[in-house]
């Protein structure tokens, strides 16, 4: 009986970690660092929920509530059409994975 001592032992075609993980991984401690400064910089600029409500009750203030984040989402819809349209193929789909077969053996009263 082998008995693998360590991970790459196993597999060794393997990776760990791909680079778009380590990427995302990077993108995620940044993005939360930086919400964390922006609270804290919030707290100690004296921004409250209170205020933040009473600024909540403008009707511009609403409006850009609203529509900043749906003009981003827009601009980013319209860019990645743009991108695919200007690369002049479609991104070819990637075939369905076969499932791996089961191992049968009959049970009690069978063949």
């Amino acid at each position: 009986m082998i008995v693998a001592t360590n991970k790459d032992d196993v597999d060794p075609m393997h990776k760990s970690t791909s680079p778009k993980r380590k990427s995302f991984r990077l993108f995620a401690i940044a993005s939360a660092a930086l919400l964390a400064v922006g609270s804290a910089g919030a707290l100690i600029a004296g921004v409250t929920p209170a205020t933040a409500a009473s600024l909540a009750n403008h009707a511009d203030t609403q409006i850009a509530v609203f529509m900043v984040p749906l003009t981003i989402l827009l601009v980013a819809i319209l860019y990645e059409a743009a991108r695919i349209a200007l690369r002049g193929n479609l991104p070819v789909e990637a075939p369905a994975r076969r499932a791996a077969g089961r191992y049968w053996s009959p049970d009690r009263g069978e063949g």
